[in-house]
């Protein structure tokens, strides 16, 4: 009797695409018919994704009716997939590297609400990277510009961790996108944390970002 009179889901809490391709974000509603006031309301759909460090959401779309906003550089990209009146799926066309992140359907509907998160993952290759001066030369904006003009963007853990799972291998520290400065280990070795350690992806923790340099781990999709 007390239960939620709102209920949003998401098909598959992962999906998977590349650069310049099309992705659907799954997520459906369910509404309890014999709720008080039900129909009276608007249903209000809004899309937002998820910063790494999670201290923030930005927005994608928002629709309610024939009222529909589209923000920053999803617009134009961007809209419902409309498969029924319990569909809020999101199409996003034309993905690019920065598309990549956890997304968040809410569905508004008077004073109830719900939410569901789905994770956008690119299929590509991560990569380390330091400039022709040597190891240790980056902070966290130079890096993230040498990867910008590596064509590709700073990789995500998970998405240095799958390269770790895949077989990466790397002893110099480098920094990710959350500001963490991490190395993928698969063959433990004196140089790299010791011989008798566990392979791993090794954390250094966090850094300041315009004093403390490194090397980077950037991450590209579907490239030449």
């Amino acid at each position: 009797e007390n239960g939620p009179r709102l209920l949003v889901e998401a098909e598959q809490a992962k999906v998977f695409s590349h650069r310049g391709g099309n992705v659907t974000l799954p997520c459906k509603f369910y509404r309890d018919p014999t709720a008080f006031g039900s129909g009276i309301h608007k249903i209000r759909i809004k899309w937002t994704k998820l910063t790494s460090d999670y201290l923030r959401e930005v927005d994608v779309f928002v629709s309610m009716g024939y009222h529909k906003k589209t923000y920053g550089g999803y617009q134009g990209r961007v809209f419902l997939r409309g498969g029924g009146d319990s569909d809020a799926s999101l199409v996003i066309t034309d993905l690019t590297l920065e598309d990549y992140g956890r997304y968040k359907c809410e569905v508004i509907e008077g004073l109830e609400d719900d939410t569901a998160v789905v994770a956008l993952e690119l299929q590509g290759v991560v990569f380390p990277y330091f400039p022709r001066l040597g190891r240790y030369n980056l902070n966290f904006h130079e890096a993230r510009q040498a990867c910008l003009d590596q064509d590709a963007v700073i990789a995500s853990f998970d998405q240095l961790y799958d390269a770790w799972r895949g077989g990466l291998d790397w002893c110099n520290a480098g920094w990710l996108s959350d500001g963490s400065v991490q190395y993928p280990i698969t063959k433990p070795r004196e140089p790299c944390g010791g011989q008798n350690t566990v392979p791993g992806v090794r954390n250094y923790g966090f850094w300041d970002k315009d004093k403390s340099r490194y090397d980077v781990f950037c991450f590209t999709s579907n490239f030449n």
